[in-house]
């Protein structure tokens, strides 16, 4: 029984020490990565990130890494940590992180008097200070790989942000700042709220805050100039439902397609029923393949003025109406709709990745 015990105790160990690598080794290795970019540009460079470093110096120091540890010391790699620490350096080392590190100090000395042992202080150190680092940085290196190759600071702050809030694979990372997700909500917000989008990430507080513009739908797989149907459009959502989700953003629940609702003896169908659990409310999209008409708008008015009045419950906020369109017209949901209106809203969406370049003329051309 003994010999059972003590076998599933050591069991135990190495699986929590297995779990614990699984877990740390992202923050590990962007923490590595970090400090041997930091290593280089004060080694190399003297501290002074203008400073033109050695190639090969760089391609020697590459040679014996790769030598001694196989993989992952190139020359493209290693300038990628030097750029990783300069770009993020200031993070790291702000005063909160001083703090920490003034705190943690008197806590080393107590730990060490009483394990009497001289060499605990760098070991205590080391994972006090990756414990501190695994606050600011979230994300694995691939991760940030892909982040260092978007030069707008603001930009890079937000898909960081977005990223670690919404646990993205590198994959969706990547898909959506093709979509040019950072642009397009951008310009369904003021100014103030565009600026807030690189500190605080997307943030959702009224119906306005979950709308892009536009909705890129790339991953149906339907040619721009393809004839479809919007049963046939309807159809293919459905069946990239996870895809619509994520290009829907935070909170979206589905509940069902072509929701009947009948009165006076006639039956209407809403095309896409959700419920958004941040702004706790029904969410419901009707699509059209061709130009926005004041009908479309009038008719989603019916369909949220008939959940407001029958399906809405006590607690939740009020329904939001969505058309996505191919073609929207400003000028008829202006005329169209009530001039404070924040329920019922018109959207066009794209089959296609959009013009990076031409959504940011956009957004300096709003700004």
């Amino acid at each position: 029984m003994k010999k059972d015990k003590l076998f599933s105790d050591i069991k135990k160990l190495i699986e929590q020490a297995k779990n614990f690598v699984v877990q740390n080794i992202n923050t590990t290795l962007v923490f590595t990565n970090y400090h041997i970019g930091k290593m280089i540009v004060e080694d190399e460079q003297h501290g002074s990130e203008r400073a033109k470093y050695s190639d090969k110096t760089l391609l020697k120091l590459s040679q014996k890494l790769t030598i001694e540890f196989e993989r992952g010391y190139s020359v493209d790699n290693l300038q990628r940590m030097r750029t990783f620490f300069i770009t993020y350096q200031n993070r790291f080392y702000a005063t909160a992180s001083r703090k920490f590190l003034i705190k943690s100090e008197t806590e080393l000395r107590k730990s060490l008097s009483i394990r009497g042992n001289p060499n605990s202080r760098e070991i205590i150190s080391s994972q006090s200070l990756q414990a501190e680092f695994q606050h600011f940085f979230k994300l694995s290196w691939s991760h940030y790989t892909l982040l260092l190759k978007i030069e707008n600071e603001d930009e890079r702050n937000f898909y960081e942000i977005e990223a670690a809030n919404s646990n993205w694979s590198v994959r969706e990372l990547q898909r959506q700042y093709n979509s040019s997700l950072y642009e397009r909500i951008a310009l369904s917000k003021d100014k103030k709220k565009v600026k807030e989008l690189s500190s605080k990430g997307h943030t959702i507080t009224q119906p306005i805050d979950m709308l892009k513009e536009p909705y890129i739908l790339e991953f149906l797989g339907l040619k721009e100039e393809a004839v479809y149907t919007e049963t046939e459009l309807e159809t293919a959502l459905i069946n990239k439902l996870e895809y619509f989700l994520l290009e829907l953003g935070k909170g979206f629940l589905f509940q069902s397609r072509q929701q009947r609702i009948s009165f006076d003896g006639k039956n209407f169908y809403i095309d896409l029923v959700f419920y958004n659990r941040i702004l706790k409310c029904f969410v419901l999209i009707d699509l059209k393949i061709g130009e926005l008409s004041h009908m479309d708008l009038g008719q989603m008015q019916m369909y949220v003025n008939f959940y407001d009045r029958e399906i809405k419950q006590k607690g939740e906020e009020k329904t939001v109406g969505l058309v996505l369109c191919k073609q929207a017209n400003k000028a008829i949901v202006e005329y169209t709709l009530p001039e404070k209106n924040k329920q019922i809203f018109a959207r066009e969406y794209k089959l296609y990745l959009p013009s990076k370049k031409q959504l940011q003329d956009l957004l300096l051309e709003k700004n």
